[in-house]
């Protein structure tokens, strides 16, 4: 196998600022500030140690904030993108060491309606009600109708997750289990077959990370994470089309958007030479309990069809050989602006690499995969990361 040029990026810092449900005193700069100021510290750099800045859509803002200019810049602010993109600046020698932050606070004001994020100005969303939950469902009720996925299937990825984050110190949900099953699905029908605890939170935090080359990682102050593969399936814009599992484009039916990310993972796959047998720990998006179902099929750890079974007896919980999103994810730890959450499933996964989770640490965690999105919003991104360079 060939070496693939984000083989020499390596992330040697990550940090997760406080995570409410509402974060008082701040807003989503202040929020963001900290959690550059917490990368720095946990990278053991300062801010003239950065050549390259990626924060949503005010790189260029936090350049002159942070006075490390001439500096590389980027104006994502879309999580694994964000990462692979900066990976690629680096790799090709446009910056050495590059930030990348988002926060979150003060954007959730009215409580009686849902978020914001989940309810798009345009003609789907305002006449009809089609909110996040209910083009989420949309998609898992099409793989029930035609594999027979059950909502005990979807209840056993709820608990397990929600029990995650019931055990981690940091979550916002921190002690409100545990859950059982049976608990999933006496909460209150939201979008059939979501109920209430099988979807996702709202909350506020900051979340960022720090990458920088191979050569100069060895001598930071944390053991550094490799990237090891990655890449993203897009379908169009999100929540502006009425999502469709069987949506096609220019490679048919295997590469439908129920099956988004199927085609990047397996180029992730590719670059690195390894396969979902040797996935460690599967941090993966949450939005919605089918979505990991999903996620185990269309990235190739169980046939089209299987995920419901697949998630069962134990397979999903630290201990089993798939565990998933092992800090509660969007469901329990928390659920802040875009960009926080997709970043989230990143710095999980660098943690259980380190071997210093929270909690649900993986025993010898030598390999993660993370994801974010899902054919709801048309898209779902995914990377390889490694404890050993490739």
């Amino acid at each position: 196998m060939a070496r693939h040029p984000l083989h020499d990026v390596a992330i040697v810092g990550v940090h997760n600022t406080a995570q409410a449900r509402v974060l008082d005193g701040h807003t989503s700069d202040t929020i963001t500030l900290d959690a550059v100021r917490g990368v720095l510290a946990d990278a053991g750099l300062g801010p003239k140690d950065l050549d390259g800045v990626s924060i949503g859509g005010q790189g260029t803002q936090w350049i002159y904030q942070l006075g490390c200019g001439p500096a590389w810049r980027s104006g994502r602010g879309d999580g694994i993108p964000q990462v692979l993109e900066a990976a690629s600046a680096i790799a090709t020698g446009l910056a050495t060491t590059v930030v990348i932050a988002a926060g979150s606070a003060g954007v959730y004001t009215e409580r009686e309606s849902t978020a914001p994020w989940t309810r798009p100005a345009n003609e789907f969303v305002v006449p009809w009600g089609l909110f996040t939950a209910a083009e989420f469902a949309l998609i898992a009720r099409r793989h029930m109708h035609m594999y027979g996925t059950k909502p005990e299937h979807l209840a056993t990825v709820a608990a397990t997750i929600r029990n995650n984050g019931h055990v981690h110190p940091d979550a916002i949900y921190s002690g409100r289990g545990p859950f059982t099953p049976q608990d999933i699905l006496d909460s209150r029908m939201v979008a059939d077959p979501f109920h209430l605890l099988d979807c996702s939170m709202t909350s506020e935090g900051g979340a960022a990370l720090v990458l920088t080359t191979g050569e100069r990682a060895r001598d930071l102050a944390q053991a550094p994470v490799w990237l090891l593969g990655g890449g993203g399936d897009s379908y169009g814009p999100s929540y502006q089309h009425p999502p469709v599992f069987d949506l096609t484009g220019r490679l048919g039916t295997e590469y439908a958007n129920g099956w988004a990310g199927r085609l990047a993972a397996q180029r992730a796959f590719a670059m690195c030479g390894l396969t979902p047998s040797d996935v460690d720990v599967c941090e993966f998006y949450d939005p919605f309990s089918f979505e990991i179902i999903r996620q185990f099929e269309a990235f190739g750890f169980c046939g089209e069809g299987e995920g419901g079974e697949f998630v069962m007896d134990g397979t999903i919980e630290v201990g089993g050989r798939s565990p998933i999103t092992t800090d509660g994810g969007l469901m329990a730890f928390s659920h802040g602006g875009a960009t926080v959450q997709l970043l989230q499933r990143v710095i999980r996964s660098v943690q259980q690499l380190r071997g210093g989770c929270l909690s649900r640490q993986v025993a010898g965690a030598e390999v993660a995969m993370c994801s974010n999105g899902g054919p709801g919003a048309l898209f779902t991104d995914v990377m390889l990361l490694g404890k050993e360079a490739a």
